[in-house]
């Protein structure tokens, strides 16, 4: 079957944009993350804030459910009203787009600094993903579209109602696979819906539709101009960098995630939000969330252990189902629901959320060395996708050649082969 490539409606940059002159070091404002500053003073201060926090995160199970209830969420519409506040505005028209000068170079520019930090960070054989890097768990679910939808929401895999099998893939933020309380706080979850008829927009898989979400309830960045600058002082093992870097600074955005960064008790029980944008039908921009249906139930552990927060997926599966419900938000203000910026959580008070299906992960044992080596061999591309739900935004732009293409490296590494499951897969320990 051949690849859909629908025409994007891009507003074009203002000014023409010159060919790309040969590739040089570009020059940047502030702190350069290779240089000897950075190596000296930044890097240890990156270190020492991050040794600060995972400090601080030992005694979160005190005081952050309270905190998270009460003051993060006047806390976080006050930093988005700021950054909103001095946001211009790119009179786009809804579902437009606009495309960055230089776009595709800023896009192999961040591949190839994840390339290099891939290739100097893992072996051969262990390779793992640059986000969503630590596998929490690969479960076996099912997706249901509500029946009695409305017209405007009747597009692609919401188009009848139906169930679609799913592999829904649990994990950590990356770049590394640190015990679970010393990861950055952040939990994604990877929906690979199966048994989906019609073309898609990557020709690598025939069949699935992949969502993918986190929990905080924007990015980290506004797009892949940012994004590759963030991707240097990573690699430089200096997050840090990239907020406090003078005269290209970003703490609002370094704030705002650290919001939304506690210690979890269980990613069954979390929130998840899409942070960017996708075509529901033409000419309509949606955001997508997950939301747990039942309530949240799991203490956070005084003491957890390294992979704590797999153990309290393993143990509620043990006690019975778990759902979700999907929910989509329609775009209504083309300004203060920009597609062209991640960092921007769409306003619920001017489009609420609408669920539009249920996840159901029935009781199951996903623990096995067999279907954790599973998640290595999948492959989850937002652009794994019905024309429908065309990716939208300079941060969804980059991800169709990033993500084929470092996941092509990791299981190139792992010499492991792609597959596209059918969800007919069985594993020997969780074999019922």
């Amino acid at each position: 079957m051949t690849a859909v490539h629908p025409r994007p409606r891009l507003a074009r940059p203002a000014q023409p944009v010159p060919p790309a002159p040969p590739r040089t070091p570009r020059r940047r404002p502030g702190i350069d993350p290779d240089g000897m500053l950075t190596f000296l003073a930044i890097r240890p201060l990156s270190d020492l804030f991050l040794w600060a926090w995972r400090l601080e995160r030992r005694a979160e199970h005190r005081y952050r459910p309270w905190f998270d209830r009460w003051l993060r969420p006047p806390l976080f519409a006050a930093l988005q009203a700021l950054q909103n506040a001095r946001r211009p505005d790119e009179h786009l028209a809804l579902a437009e787009e606009r495309e960055l000068p230089d776009e595709e170079q800023l896009i192999q520019d961040t591949i190839d600094e994840l390339v290099a930090f891939t290739r100097e960070n893992w072996l051969p054989g262990a390779a793992q993903r640059f986000g969503n890097t630590k596998t929490f768990g690969v479960l076996r679910g099912e997706l249901t579209v509500l029946p009695g939808l409305p017209e405007r929401l009747r597009h692609g895999f919401l188009a009848e109602s139906r169930s679609f099998p799913a592999w829904v893939r649990f994990s950590g933020p990356g770049p590394y696979a640190p015990p679970d309380l010393e990861d950055y706080g952040q939990c994604s979850v990877g929906i690979k819906l199966m048994d989906v008829p019609g073309p898609k927009l990557l020709d690598d898989e025939q069949r699935t539709q992949d969502l993918l979400l986190v929990s905080p309830a924007s990015f980290v960045t506004p797009d892949i101009r940012e994004n590759a600058k963030l991707q240097r002082w990573v690699r430089a093992k200096a997050p840090l960098g990239y907020a406090i870097n003078p005269g290209d600074t970003h703490l609002l955005h370094l704030a705002m995630q650290l919001l939304y960064s506690p210690v979890h008790a269980n990613p069954l029980e979390v929130q998840y939000y899409s942070n960017v944008p996708f075509l529901l039908g033409d000419g309509r921009a949606v955001q997508y969330s997950l939301r747990p249906v039942p309530p949240a139930r799991t203490p956070i552990p005084v003491r957890p252990g390294e992979n704590y927060l797999r153990d309290a997926m393993v143990a509620t599966l043990a006690a019975g189902e778990w759902a979700f419900d999907l929910m989509v938000q329609i775009q209504t203000d083309p300004h203060r629901m920009p597609v062209e910026d991640a960092t921007v959580k769409w306003p619920e008070r001017l489009s609420p959320y609408v669920p539009v299906a249920r996840l159901r992960l029935p009781a199951q044992r996903f623990d096995s060395d067999e279907q954790l080596a599973f998640a290595d061999a999948l492959r989850y591309n937002p652009w794994h996708s019905l024309p429908e739900h065309r990716p939208l935004g300079s941060s969804n732009r980059a991800r169709r050649r990033m993500y084929t293409e470092l996941a092509a490296l990791r299981q190139r590494m792992n010499a492991t082969a792609h597959v596209e499951p059918t969800g007919a897969e069985t594993f020997p320990e969780t074999a019922p």
